[in-house]
C-alpha cells in the first residue's frame, strides 16, 4: 500500500478550479503588462523555494519556450547577486519570495511596502496571485509525488 494518490486525479474538479484560477492570473498578468517570461521566472523561483521537481521541470521548459535565456535560468537562485534582471523582474521575484516564505509580520509589511514602489497595484496583485497559485500547484505535485521522467531518446 505504498501507492501514491494523485490529488489532481482523485478530485479532478478541485484541480480544474485551481487550473482555472491560474488561467485568470495569466490573463491578468498580460493585462498588467507582465509578460510570460517574467511569469515563468516567478513560477520557477517559487518552485525552487518549495523544492518541487515536477514544477521545476515544467516551468523551465515553458520559460525556454517563452524565450528566456538559459544563463538567466542558471543564476535565478542567486538573482539578487546578479545584474541580469530588470527592476520589475527583481521586484516580482522579491514579492514572490515574500509571499512564498511569509516572513514575520513586521518584515513582511516592510518588504511589501518597499515592493509597492516597484510595481503597479495591478502588478503587485497579479504577482501575489501567481505566488499563491504556484505554491498551491507545488503542494499538489509534491504531495502527489508527480514524477519527472527521463526523456525517451528519439528513434
Amino acid at each position: 500500500m505504498n501507492r501514491r494518490i494523485y490529488l489532481d486525479k482523485q478530485h479532478r474538479e478541485a484541480y480544474r478550479a485551481l487550473a482555472a484560477t491560474a488561467a485568470q492570473v495569466r490573463a491578468a498578468a498580460a493585462d498588467a503588462g507582465l509578460d510570460r517570461r517574467l511569469m515563468e521566472l516567478v513560477n520557477l523561483r517559487i518552485s525552487q523555494l518549495n523544492g518541487c521537481a515536477y514544477c521545476l521541470d515544467l516551468h523551465t521548459r515553458q520559460a525556454l519556450e517563452a524565450g528566456e535565456e538559459p544563463r538567466r535560468l542558471a543564476v535565478l537562485p542567486a538573482w539578487r547577486d546578479t545584474e541580469v534582471f530588470s527592476d520589475t523582474e527583481r521586484a516580482a521575484l522579491a514579492l514572490a519570495e515574500a509571499v512564498t516564505d511569509l516572513p514575520p509580520r513586521a518584515e513582511r509589511e516592510e518588504a511589501f511596502t518597499g515592493l509597492r514602489a516597484g510595481l503597479t497595484d495591478d502588478q503587485f496583485s497579479v504577482i501575489s496571485w501567481a505566488a499563491v497559485t504556484m505554491n498551491a500547484f507545488n503542494r499538489v505535485s509534491i504531495v502527489s509525488g508527480h514524477p519527472v521522467r527521463a526523456d525517451k531518446p528519439a528513434r
